[in-house]
């Protein structure tokens, strides 16, 4: 049940965050840092409990690093910046959308390459990749937020 639970929560998330993105939403930097730190946090810490590591192992999760931050990175590049209320809002695109699938689908076949070559999946896990684009996003999609020179939207306050 395990199994089938995580990826589907994580599916859940991401559909949750690609339709609110593309609503537009206010840019703010906790938001923009905190959630791919906790993703990354979550996916290091499962890499160790990972036992039996191989060469091949730390090769595909290199490949994977690597591929998932320039993927993040194309997706950040993607998105819209503008000016509402005062304050910097971030809204996917089109080609968004396109690098979404484009890397959803190089995700999956890797996968499948990687099964086939023998990787252990655990060397992989769902967090760190999502942690991983998210970072890839970060950076591009806040290096030119600051260099808009506007104003990040504040905070979310907790509604009671």
């Amino acid at each position: 049940m395990r199994d089938v639970l995580m990826p589907v929560l994580i599916i859940g998330l991401v559909i949750y965050v690609i339709v609110r993105r593309f609503r537009g939403e206010p840019l703010v930097a906790k938001d923009l840092v905190v959630t791919p730190l906790i993703m990354l946090g979550i996916g290091v810490y499962s890499l160790t409990k990972v036992t039996g590591w191989t060469g091949l192992d730390v090769g595909w999760l290199v490949l994977g690093v690597g591929t998932g931050l320039v993927l993040g990175a194309v997706r950040g590049a993607s998105s819209e910046l503008f000016v509402r209320d005062g304050v910097l809002h971030q809204r996917y695109t089109w080609k968004t959308l396109v690098v979404w699938a484009g890397s959803a689908a190089l995700s999956f076949g890797l996968g499948i390459a990687g099964t086939a070559l023998g990787v252990h999946p655990e060397t992989r896990p769902y967090p760190l990749s999502i942690g991983i684009g998210l970072f890839g996003e970060m950076i591009t999609c806040g290096l030119r937020a600051l260099r808009t020179g506007e104003s990040f939207a504040p905070p979310r306050q907790n509604v009671r």
